[in-house]
């Protein structure tokens, strides 16, 4: 019976893991999935669900490269080079000094900052591995992105209305101040077709920030950790960069369907990933980091929507 038992786990498991890489589902779903099956059933492979999540995060950051055309991205991030510098430094910093005032763990601070700065998710994913963040710090700025994500969906469209904004300005806010690139077109396409075009451009010029903050960030914690030092150039972002600079000077050849097949390929590495650190969380787990993390993700998001938002005015 006991045989039996853990054989139905483990086909719920990975039934309810099949759903999650669902082309129909979003990554964050996928993370409420990977929880309320650790509520449910827990996870049944306790051991290969460690092993498995750390890389399959690393090869869906790699995938997401074969997605950046960056000659194009280079030319539309042109008009927004400033805001975009100023914007990912000052949030990398305030999320360093708030986070330290609030006492979060800096591993969690620097997850939220690199998720608010740069594109959310993605960011998240490059840098947990680059500084070994635990699973229960990946699933919870992952969640607070998801939360904020949400809000602007409704919050951004009603605030570009109220303010009379032109359809360069909400685009070029958007793409600064909310975090995934997928929220970012959702709230610009609600305010104009001309916007989403303008916000998804620019969000991926800033989404080229990944490269360089992942390693910053692994020096930073490879020092503090005492870690070894070929540690702090983690091989997964040399792979990124060269799989976006294949994606932007490879042959004519080379269909672009076979570029749009990876980078799927790495949405649903994302999402079996997010599956599976949710999956391997409890309410111990989730408690025992409190609810400072969310007041930091809020008082970052706060900060860089207002200085973006000013910003914008002043330039635009």
């Amino acid at each position: 019976m006991m045989f039996k038992a853990a054989a139905i786990r483990k086909a719920a498991f990975l039934s309810f893991l099949l759903i999650a890489i669902s082309p129909n589902l979003a990554p964050p779903v996928a993370l409420a999935l990977g929880l309320a099956t650790a509520f449910s059933i827990g996870t049944p492979f306790p051991r290969l669900s460690g092993r498995l999540a750390k890389y399959l995060l690393q090869g869906s950051v790699v995938l997401l490269g074969f997605g950046m055309d960056l000659t194009a991205i280079v030319r539309a991030g042109r008009d927004g080079l400033f805001v975009t510098i100023a914007t990912i430094i000052g949030t990398l910093f305030l999320g360093a000094g708030i986070g330290r005032l609030l006492r979060v763990d800096p591993k969690l601070a620097a997850l939220i900052s690199s998720g608010t700065a740069i594109c959310g998710g993605s960011a998240i994913a490059a840098v947990a591995p680059a500084i070994r963040a635990e699973p229960k710090q990946i699933a919870v700025s992952l969640g607070i992105v998801f939360i904020l994500n949400s809000l602007a969906l409704f919050l951004f469209p009603f605030v570009g209305q109220m303010l009379g904004m032109t359809q360069y300005q909400f685009g070029m806010w958007a793409a600064i101040a909310i975090h995934d690139t997928s929220s970012v077109v959702g709230a610009a396409q609600a305010f104009g077709h001309e916007a989403a075009g303008i916000a998804a451009t620019v969000k991926l010029a800033r989404a080229l920030w990944i490269a360089p903050v992942t390693l910053v960030f692994g020096r930073i914690f490879n020092t503090k950790d005492g870690q070894a030092s070929r540690l702090a150039i983690p091989w997964f972002v040399i792979l990124f960069l060269l799989a976006a600079t294949l994606r932007s000077y490879a042959p004519a050849e080379i269909l672009p369907s076979i570029f749009d097949s990876l980078t799927n390929a790495a949405k649903a590495g994302l999402s079996a990933t997010l599956f599976i650190i949710g999956s391997r969380l409890n309410l111990r787990t989730i408690r025992d980091v409190g609810t400072r993390p969310l007041l930091l993700g809020v008082a970052l998001w706060a900060l860089v929507l207002a200085a973006s938002l000013a910003a914008v005015f002043a330039t635009a």
